[in-house]
């Protein structure tokens, strides 16, 4: 398989006052294209820094970052929101759904920003929401569905666009286990069915369980490959 996800020699330091604090180090990964991948490590290593850069939210200050073939560090801020709108699919530990909004509204939100008409976003977003098991819930608002239904939805919004890769951080994080292990499935299904790349950031080896490659991130530094990080796993 080719690499869809090319870090080359990527750094990124933030300023505090007239202090630099390094969050990542010099480093270098690829990612294949169908790839379950996870990456573990403590607090603080740097993971979702990593996950925001390869998903376009933030740049690396030293480095380059080639994802399905486009160089995104050197974008512009309008280039690049336009490349994560339709490569990218976003999922976050606390779901970031809008109460006001139906779980079809939710889903529907990144398909407004499209030229497909209202009826092209309606099939999108039906699809979407059968894929995650919730096409009986699409009239619900999220404070009237559970912790693991609104992750859904959150995934629903995620794919809705068909996106090359999803990144997703903590996905597991605010749910039981019950949830959570819903969650993984449905990760998994999207990988192995619908053959999406997943990007994945976790502290919990029985999710990092369903990756196909783990890497550990320890205070900016990626270990090598088979490294365990004593601190997570």
């Amino acid at each position: 398989m080719s690499a869809i996800i090319q870090a080359q020699n990527v750094s990124k330091s933030y300023w505090r006052d007239k202090f630099e604090i390094s969050v990542l180090n010099n480093l270098t990964l690829e990612v294949d294209s169908g790839d379950f991948f996870v990456l573990m490590g403590p607090s603080g290593s740097g993971k979702t820094t990593l996950l925001n850069l390869i998903a376009g939210i933030d740049r690396p200050s030293k480095g380059k970052l080639i994802v399905d073939g486009t160089d995104i560090s050197t974008m512009s801020e309008s280039a690049l929101a336009k490349w994560r709108s339709t490569n990218i699919g976003f999922v976050f530990q606390f779901y970031n759904l809008i109460p006001v909004l139906t779980a079809y509204e939710n889903v529907e939100l990144p398909l407004l920003l499209t030229k497909l008409s209202k009826s092209e976003r309606k099939k999108h977003v039906e699809t979407a929401l059968s894929i995650v098991g919730l096409a009986d819930r699409m009239d619900h608002y999220p404070k009237q569905l559970s912790g693991g239904q609104e992750q859904r939805v959150a995934i629903a919004r995620a794919i809705v666009t068909d996106p090359v890769i999803l990144v997703a951080d903590e996905p597991t994080g605010d749910l039981d286990k019950n949830s959570a292990d819903e969650i993984l499935t449905l990760m998994d299904r999207l990988n192995k069915e619908y053959k999406k790349t997943i990007l994945m950031v976790t502290h919990d080896p029985h999710a990092a369980s369903k990756a196909k490659i783990i890497r550990n991130l320890e205070k900016g530094d990626l270990l090598p490959e088979g490294s365990d990080n004593p601190e997570v796993v």
